[in-house]
């Protein structure tokens, strides 16, 4: 596998409702990780890949997807590579791993979630669901999503009304395009800064169980 992973697996053999969780702009692998227990009770194997782009921090260096531009879309390019390569951890995760592939979830935070929305808007029918956390749905990206029905793609989003990197409002505006592509999306606002604060867990935890572990389905 090409990205260094951590990896929380839950009792039993498995295969397992299982969640790609992808972290922000300057984290790494073990980031999200402390969070997998929460998630339904622990019932999720969860997946967290570091991402490629080397982030100085100082004397430390932290982790990325593509490189940030200020004010400006992502770089095609660079953007497609971070793509790209989370999508190849994910082909072989299936493969490597005890996941059930008809319970996969991707999950991202900040720009992981802008990677998470490249790879679910474009492949709706891989994913049992789609989370968003502090994130945004770059504009620049939906006219490349392939044509297709996203109806049966659960997705949650969440911000942080106190968001100092993300403004509230990007987090809006990306619910506004997925209503237009007929994405079913919930979105829930907390009063937090650039992070996930406890109540956002909890109601992250409950829609998991309900529309991944519990979904109810439609007969048409």
């Amino acid at each position: 596998m090409e990205l260094l992973h951590t990896l929380y697996e839950p009792a039993g053999d498995g295969p397992h409702p299982t969640i790609v969780a992808l972290h922000g702009w300057g984290a790494n692998g073990m980031d999200l990780l402390g969070l997998a227990p929460y998630f339904a009770e622990g019932q999720f194997l969860v997946l967290c890949p570091q991402g490629p782009v080397e982030v100085p921090l100082g004397p430390m260096v932290g982790y990325g997807w593509f490189p940030l531009t200020l004010d400006a879309p992502p770089d095609p390019a660079a953007f497609a590579a971070g793509v790209g390569q989370a999508l190849r951890f994910i082909d072989a995760a299936v493969s490597r791993y005890p996941v059930d592939r008809s319970k996969l979830v991707v999950l991202g935070f900040s720009q992981g979630g802008v990677i998470a929305y490249a790879l679910a808007l474009a492949e709706p029918e891989r994913f049992a669901g789609l989370v968003a956390l502090s994130s945004w749905l770059p504009p620049s990206l939906l006219p490349t999503l392939p044509i297709g029905s996203r109806e049966r793609l659960p997705t949650l989003v969440h911000h942080g009304t106190r968001d100092d990197l993300i403004d509230v409002s990007r987090g809006r505006e990306s619910l506004e395009q997925l209503r237009r592509l007929q994405v079913p999306a919930a979105y829930r606002e907390f009063d937090m800064g650039h992070e996930i604060c406890g109540e956002s867990l909890a109601d992250l935890s409950t829609w998991l169980a309900d529309k991944v572990l519990s979904p109810i389905v439609l007969l048409r």
